[in-house]
C-alpha cells in the first residue's frame, strides 16, 4: 500500500479521472486517488497529454493576473484580451455576477 504524500493518511488507488481546466471537459485520464484527502496523481505522460488538449481547445495559457481599478463608487475588472476572445464577451453585452464559495462569477 503506498500512502498519499499529501495527508498521509490514505491509500492510493487507482483510478479513471476526468481533468477540467476552467470548466473545460479535457476527458478521462489514468491516476492515483487518494482515499483521505481525494488528491489525484496522474503520471508525468498523461500531463502532457492533457496539455496538448488545452492546447488544441485554445485554452492553454489563458488565465491571467489583473488589477482591480476603481471607476466612480465601485471597483471595476478588466477582461484580458485572449478570454474575452475565448468566452465571446463584448463590451455592452450583459452579464449576470454574483459571488460563490469566495469566488467572484460573471455569467455571459
Amino acid at each position: 500500500m503506498i500512502k498519499c504524500p499529501i495527508c498521509e493518511k490514505g491509500a492510493l488507488k487507482k483510478v479513471m479521472e476526468k481533468h477540467y481546466l476552467y470548466g473545460v471537459d479535457f476527458g478521462m485520464y489514468p491516476g492515483e486517488k487518494c482515499s483521505s484527502c481525494g488528491e489525484v496523481f496522474t503520471d508525468s505522460s498523461d500531463i502532457k497529454k492533457i496539455e496538448e488538449v488545452a492546447k488544441q481547445k485554445g485554452i492553454w495559457g489563458l488565465g491571467k493576473k489583473t488589477v482591480i481599478a476603481r471607476t466612480g463608487n465601485s471597483l471595476a475588472v478588466r477582461i484580458p484580451k485572449g478570454i474575452a476572445e475565448f468566452t465571446g464577451i463584448k463590451e455592452g453585452k450583459e452579464a449576470f455576477i454574483h459571488s460563490e464559495k469566495g469566488r467572484i462569477i460573471i455569467e455571459i
